[in-house]
C-alpha cells in the first residue's frame, strides 16, 4: 500500500509540474490530515501571522542604542576622555566632557525610542486587528497575529487580506473577485483573481470546512507577480484532483477586496513570509554627508590633539632633564613619586595633555549641529508655499538628521502613480477611419458639450465609414475587462436611461475605465457583463448583446488584447486593441497613414494612445481557435508560451479601425519640478510597477523624455531576440561611440537639438542584469549597465517589483563615483527604495501612508520637491557648512594658545584659562551666535534659488567641506591663535610685569589670561561677523 501511495505521490508530483520542487511546502487546507493512502501526513512549522517593523525590543534598547550611538567617532572620544578624567589626576573636571556626552546620549536615545515606540504602536494594531476564519464548519473571530498557515479564512468588502492566500471561493457566480494592490505595486486599478475550479462553487462555511485538500508551493519570495503551485482536491477514495495554482489565484497581505461581498482563501504563508513583509526593507540609521566629513575631521583633529600631547611631553622630560628643573624648592617631590616608573609617569603625563587640549575637539559641535538641524526643519514644516490647500495637508519632517543631505542630491528616483501623475485618466479624442473625434468640441472659444464629432482631417465619413465608426465604438464598448459595480451613490455617470441607479466601473487598468466612460459621450454605453453576455446601449438607445466567447489577456510582451464576441445575429468577432507598433504589423486594411500620422502627433505631445482594429470570424475558423486555446490552457508545461503563440497565431489579418487618445493626467507642475531637478545637475529615473507604455507615455508628458531622445530598450521583447550580452554591447557602444557624455558639468544645458539617450528597461531584464556572475563568467552586467546608465539623461524601469525599486536604488548608491540619491514615493511599494536611498521622501497622496509613516520627510504634491531641494537643501547645506568649519576654527583658536603657554609655564600642564571660560566659550560665548548665524542665514534670495536652478551645482560633492576649505580655515585659526597669543605676550613685555613671571606671577597670568581669552571669543567671532556684513553673498560658493 505504502509503495502504491509513494507511486501516487511521485507521478503527480513530476506529471503534473515543471517545476523542481527542492524548495516546496505542503499545506494541509483547514489542517485536515489527508486519506488513507494518499501522502503522509508531515506536519510542518511556520511562523505566526505577526508583522514586526520596530527596531527595538524592551529587553535590547539600551545596549543596542547605547552601541549605535558610541559608533559615532565624537561620542566615543568622549566617552574615553572622560573615563580618563575619572582615572588619573587631570587638570580638568571630568564633569567638563561627562555632563555634555551624557546630555547628547540621553536626548538621541529618548528621540529614537520614542520613533521606535510609534513603530511598535503600529505593528500592534495590526496584528491585533480581527479576522474571521472558519473552524468546524462556523465563523471565528480572532486576532489576525495567531492565524496559522492552513486555517481557511473569510474576507469581506473592502477588507484588506491578512495574509497571502490561495483563493478558494467568493460570492459571486463565476469565482471571481476584484482586488486593489495600491498599497503593493502602486496601481489603484482593480485586478480580477479567479478561485480555484474545484473549489468555487463552495459559498457557505460548512461547504468551505468539508473541502479536503493539501497545496504544494514554492517557499515565499518576494516577486509580487510569480507564484507556482498546485492543489490536490480529494474526492472520496479516488484519485485527487491536481489543479494548477498560479499568481492569479493567490490573494496578497495587503491587497484590498473590492466589488465583491465576501471570498475564503487558505493561508499559505503568514507573517514575515508574506510577500508584502519580504519586500519591507529594514529600516536602518542613515548618515549624511557632512556628517561623515565632521568624522573625518574629527580624526584630523585627534591626530593633531595626540601630536600636541606627544610633543609636550618629550618636550616636558626634556626639559626637567636639566639640574634643578624637575624638582624645584616650591613643589619637592615625595619618595613614592621619585620611585614612580618612568614610563608610567609619562603615559599619566601624555593623558593629562591629552586631557589639557582636548577642547580641539569641539565638545558642543554635536549638540549644536543637532539643535540646528532640529530648529531649521521647522522652516520646512513653516513654508506656506508647501502647504496644500485641497488636501489641508503640509510638509512633514520625520528625521532632521538629513537636512542638509537635501543640497546634495544627485540622483532622484521617483514613483509614477500617484507621484508624478494623479492616476486619473481622461478621454481626450479618437480617430475614426481618419476622422478626429472630440468628445467636448469647441467652437470660438465656447464649449459644444452635444457635439459629438468634428472632422479635422477630411470630409465627413460617408455610409461605409458610418459603419465603420460604429464598429470602432462597439469595438472599444466590447474589448476590455471592466465590470460594472451598481451603487446608489457611485460618481460613475448613469449607465441606463430607464433605472435610478447609478454605476461605476471597475477595471485592472484606469485606461480601458477612460475609454468606456469617453465614448458614452458618443452614444455608446457599456452597461454590463452577466452570464457571459456583454450589454451596450447604443446611439438610438436600443440595448446590444453580444456573447463573450474568449478573452486574449494582455501582456507587456504582446502590448495588446482581444476579445471574440458573438452578435445577436450570429456573427463572429474578434476586436484587438493594443499599441501602434503591436498593431500595424497586423493590419491588412484601413487607412493605415492617416491614422499613423495622428497617433505619432499624440505621442509627441504626451497622450496615451491606443490602436483599434478587428476581424469577422466564419465558425469553421473560431472552432479551430478554440481548439487551439484549449490546448494551449490545458497545457501544464510552457503555458505562458504555447499561449502567446497560440495568440501570435490568432491575431493576424486585422482591419485598422482606428485609434484613441488618453491623458493620464501630470500632477500640478510636475513637468516643471522635473525640468527643474535637471537643470540642477540631477539625473531622474522613473521607477513604477506599471506597463512599458503607460510610464513612457508619462515620461513624455512630464518632459523627462524629449522630442529628440532616443529611446534604447533593454525589455524582455528585445531579449527574446537577442541575449543580455549582445543587447548590452550594442547600447554601450551607441552611447559611447556619439561621444555626448551627459555629465554632471553639461547635463543642465541640454537644448532641444542635442542628440541624447534615453533607457527602458523592465524587471526581468533588470534581474537578469543583477544575477550573480556565475564561476568563470568574465562578463560583468552591473558595470556595463551603469555605463549606459550614466550616458542617459532619463532611465524609466518599468515592472519593477518593490523590492527591486530597492536594488536599483543600492545600484547607484553603491557605484564608484558614490553619488547622493533620493527616492520618492507615494505607496508601501515605494518603502523599501525610501529606506534604502540617502533621502527618502513620503508623498502624502491616495494610497495610505505608509510612504509618509517610513520616509524621512513628507509633502503633499511631487511640485514641492523643487523648492525642498534647490531652496531648503541649498540653504541647509550652506548654513551646517559653515557651522562645522567655524567650530573646527574657534577651537583651533582657542587651544593652540594654551599649547604655545606650555613653553612659558614648564609643561606643568597649567591651563591658560580657568573652568568658566573653558564651559562658557563652547557653550555660550561662540556656540549661540553661530546657532542663530546657521538658522537664518540666506546668502541668496529665494527667488533667485528657484529661478536659476543651476546655483544647485555649486554646492554640488560636498562642495564647501572638501580639504581645501578644511585646510584653509585650520590655517586661519592657528595664524589668529599667534597673533592672539604674542600679541597679548608683546603687550605686557615692558610693563611693570616682569617676563619671567617671578615677581607677580599671578597678576601676570590674570592678565594675560584676561586679555587672551576675550581676544580669542572675537576672533571667532570675526569670521562669523564678515560672513554677514562684509563678505559678496555668492563668496560662500567660491571657498
Amino acid at each position: 500500500m505504502e509503495c502504491c501511495s509513494l507511486a501516487r505521490t511521485l507521478v503527480h508530483r513530476y506529471c503534473a509540474g515543471e517545476e523542481d520542487w527542492v524548495d516546496s511546502r505542503t499545506v494541509y487546507v483547514g489542517h485536515r490530515e489527508p486519506p488513507p493512502g494518499a501522502e503522509a501526513y508531515i506536519p510542518q512549522r511556520y511562523p505566526d501571522n505577526r508583522i514586526v517593523s520596530s527596531k527595538y525590543t524592551f529587553w535590547n534598547f539600551i545596549p543596542k542604542n547605547l552601541f549605535e550611538q558610541f559608533r559615532r567617532i565624537a561620542n566615543f572620544y568622549f566617552l574615553i576622555i572622560f573615563l580618563v578624567q575619572l582615572i588619573i589626576d587631570t587638570p580638568t573636571s571630568p564633569v567638563t566632557s561627562g555632563l555634555p556626552l551624557f546630555f547628547v546620549i540621553t536626548v538621541t536615545a529618548i528621540k529614537q525610542g520614542y520613533e521606535d515606540w510609534l513603530r511598535h504602536k503600529a505593528d500592534n494594531a495590526m496584528n491585533q486587528c480581527s479576522v474571521h476564519f472558519v473552524q468546524h464548519g462556523r465563523l471565528v473571530r480572532k486576532q489576525s497575529r495567531k492565524l496559522r498557515v492552513g486555517d481557511i479564512v473569510m474576507v469581506k468588502e473592502d477588507e484588506t487580506f491578512p495574509c497571502d492566500l490561495i483563493f478558494l471561493s467568493s460570492s459571486r457566480a463565476d469565482g471571481t473577485c476584484h482586488v486593489t494592490t495600491a498599497s503593493l505595486d502602486g496601481e489603484s486599478s482593480h485586478k480580477t483573481h479567479y478561485a480555484v475550479q474545484d473549489t468555487k462553487g463552495f459559498h457557505s462555511e460548512e461547504d468551505i470546512d468539508s473541502l479536503h485538500a493539501t497545496i504544494e508551493c514554492e517557499q515565499p519570495q518576494p516577486d509580487l507577480y510569480k507564484f507556482v503551485g498546485r492543489i490536490n482536491v480529494y474526492n472520496g477514495q479516488n484519485d485527487p484532483v491536481v489543479r494548477p495554482l498560479g499568481s492569479e489565484n493567490l490573494l496578497l497581505r495587503g491587497a484590498t477586496l473590492k466589488n465583491t461581498e465576501k471570498i475564503f482563501g487558505v493561508a499559505i504563508y503568514t507573517g514575515m513570509e508574506t510577500k508584502m513583509a519580504l519586500n519591507y526593507q529594514s529600516k536602518s540609521q542613515k548618515r549624511s554627508a557632512v556628517e561623515k566629513s565632521m568624522n573625518t575631521f574629527l580624526i584630523v583633529y585627534l591626530c593633531i590633539l595626540i601630536s600636541k600631547a606627544l610633543v609636550n611631553t618629550i618636550l616636558k622630560y626634556v626639559w626637567q632633564s636639566k639640574p634643578f628643573q624637575d624638582e624645584p624648592w616650591y613643589n619637592r617631590k615625595t619618595e613614592a613619586e621619585r620611585q614612580r616608573n618612568l614610563f608610567l609617569r609619562a603615559f599619566t603625563d601624555f593623558l593629562a595633555f591629552m586631557v589639557l587640549f582636548n577642547y580641539i575637539i569641539p565638545v558642543s559641535m554635536y549638540v549644536t549641529v543637532e539643535m540646528q538641524k532640529f530648529l531649521g526643519s521647522y522652516f520646512i514644516t513653516w513654508d506656506n508655499e508647501m502647504f496644500d490647500e485641497e488636501m489641508g495637508e503640509g510638509p512633514l519632517v520625520n528625521t532632521s538628521d538629513l537636512n542638509e543631505e537635501l543640497g546634495q542630491v544627485e540622483y532622484v528616483f521617483t514613483d509614477k502613480t500617484g507621484t508624478l501623475t494623479e492616476n486619473n485618466m481622461e478621454f481626450k479624442e479618437c480617430c475614426v477611419e481618419g476622422h478626429v473625434c472630440v468628445p467636448h468640441a469647441v467652437c470660438n472659444g465656447q464649449a459644444l458639450p452635444d457635439a459629438s464629432a468634428i472632422d479635422m482631417i477630411d470630409a465627413s465619413p460617408g455610409a461605409s465609414g458610418r459603419e465603420r465608426e460604429e464598429l470602432f465604438f462597439r469595438a472599444l464598448c466590447l474589448c476590455h475587462t471592466i465590470q460594472v459595480k451598481d451603487d446608489d451613490e457611485a460618481d460613475g455617470p448613469q449607465k441606463s436611461p430607464d433605472s435610478g441607479k447609478r454605476s461605476a466601473y471597475i477595471s485592472s487598468s484606469p485606461d480601458e475605465v477612460a475609454l468606456v466612460e469617453g465614448i458614452q459621450r458618443f452614444g455608446f454605453t457599456f452597461l454590463r457583463l452577466k452570464d457571459s453576455y456583454m450589454e451596450l446601449l447604443n446611439r438610438d438607445n436600443d440595448v446590444e448583446r453580444f456573447e463573450l466567447l474568449e478573452i486574449l489577456s494582455f501582456d507587456s510582451v504582446r502590448r495588446r488584447m482581444s476579445v471574440i464576441v458573438k452578435s445577436a445575429a450570429g456573427e463572429i468577432y474578434l476586436f484587438c486593441k493594443g499599441a501602434d507598433s503591436s498593431i500595424f504589423p497586423r493590419v491588412i486594411e484601413g487607412k493605415v497613414d492617416q491614422i499613423r500620422s495622428r497617433v505619432e502627433r499624440n505621442a509627441v505631445e504626451g497622450l496615451r494612445t491606443l490602436c483599434v482594429a478587428y476581424k469577422r470570424l466564419v465558425p469553421e475558423e473560431y472552432e479551430g481557435i478554440c481548439e487551439l486555446l484549449q490546448a494551449a490552457k490545458l497545457a501544464l508545461q510552457d503555458r505562458d508560451k504555447k499561449l502567446a503563440e497560440a495568440y501570435e497565431q490568432i491575431e493576424t489579418d486585422l482591419i485598422l479601425l482606428g485609434a484613441t487618445a488618453v491623458e493620464d493626467r501630470l500632477q500640478e507642475k510636475a513637468a516643471d519640478t522635473i525640468e527643474a531637478l535637471q537643470k540642477a545637475g540631477i539625473k531622474v529615473w522613473v521607477l513604477t510597477g506599471d506597463k512599458m507604455e503607460t510610464a513612457a507615455a508619462t515620461c513624455y508628458a512630464c518632459k523627462l523624455f524629449r522630442r529628440n531622445t532616443q529611446l534604447l530598450e533593454v525589455t524582455t521583447k528585445r531579449l527574446e531576440e537577442q541575449s543580455l550580452h549582445d543587447v548590452l554591447f550594442e547600447l554601450s557602444k551607441m552611447v559611447l561611440r556619439c561621444g555626448a557624455s551627459l555629465t554632471r558639468d553639461n547635463f543642465s544645458g541640454l537644448s532641444a537639438d542635442t542628440q541624447d539617450y534615453g533607457l527602458i528597461i523592465d524587471g526581468a531584464a533588470l534581474s537578469l542584469i543583477m544575477k550573480p556572475r556565475e564561476a568563470g563568467s568574465s562578463s560583468n552586467y552591473r558595470e556595463l549597465f551603469l555605463d549606459i546608465c550614466r550616458n542617459c539623461s532619463a532611465v524609466l524601469c518599468c515592472r519593477m517589483a518593490p523590492l527591486q525599486k530597492a536594488q536599483i536604488v543600492k545600484l547607484i548608491k553603491f557605484s564608484k563615483e558614490h553619488p547622493i540619491t533620493l527616492a520618492i514615493g507615494d505607496g508601501a511599494n515605494d518603502v523599501s527604495m525610501i529606506l534604502e536611498a540617502h533621502v527618502g521622501i513620503g508623498v502624502i497622496g491616495k494610497e495610505g501612508r505608509q510612504a509618509a509613516r517610513n520616509s524621512d520627510y513628507a509633502i503633499p504634491k511631487f511640485k514641492h520637491l523643487k523648492k525642498m531641494l534647490l531652496v531648503h537643501g541649498h540653504f541647509y547645506y550652506i548654513r551646517i557648512s559653515e557651522l562645522v568649519q567655524y567650530f573646527f576654527y574657534k577651537n583651533v583658536c582657542f587651544i593652540f594658545p594654551q599649547f604655545l603657554y606650555q613653553f612659558f609655564c614648564g609643561f606643568s600642564q597649567q591651563t591658560l584659562y580657568d573652568t568658566a571660560y573653558l564651559t562658557l566659550y563652547n557653550i555660550s560665548f561662540t556656540s549661540l551666535p553661530i546657532l542663530l548665524y546657521s538658522l537664518v542665514e540666506q546668502h541668496v534670495a529665494m527667488d533667485a534659488l528657484q529661478r536659476d536652478p543651476a546655483l544647485y551645482r555649486d554646492i554640488a560633492k560636498n562642495a564647501l567641506l572638501r580639504w581645501r576649505t578644511f585646510i584653509y580655515w585650520t590655517l586661519l585659526g592657528l595664524y589668529d591663535a599667534l597673533v592672539f597669543f604674542f600679541g597679548a605676550y608683546f603687550m605686557f613685555e615692558n610693563t611693570t610685569v616682569t617676563s619671567n613671571g617671578q615677581i607677580m606671577t599671578s597678576s601676570t597670568h590674570v592678565v594675560r589670561h584676561l586679555w587672551v581669552c576675550p581676544l580669542c571669543f572675537w576672533s571667532a567671532n570675526k569670521i562669523f561677523l564678515e560672513n554677514i556684513f562684509q563678505r559678496d553673498p555668492l563668496c560662500v560658493l567660491c571657498q
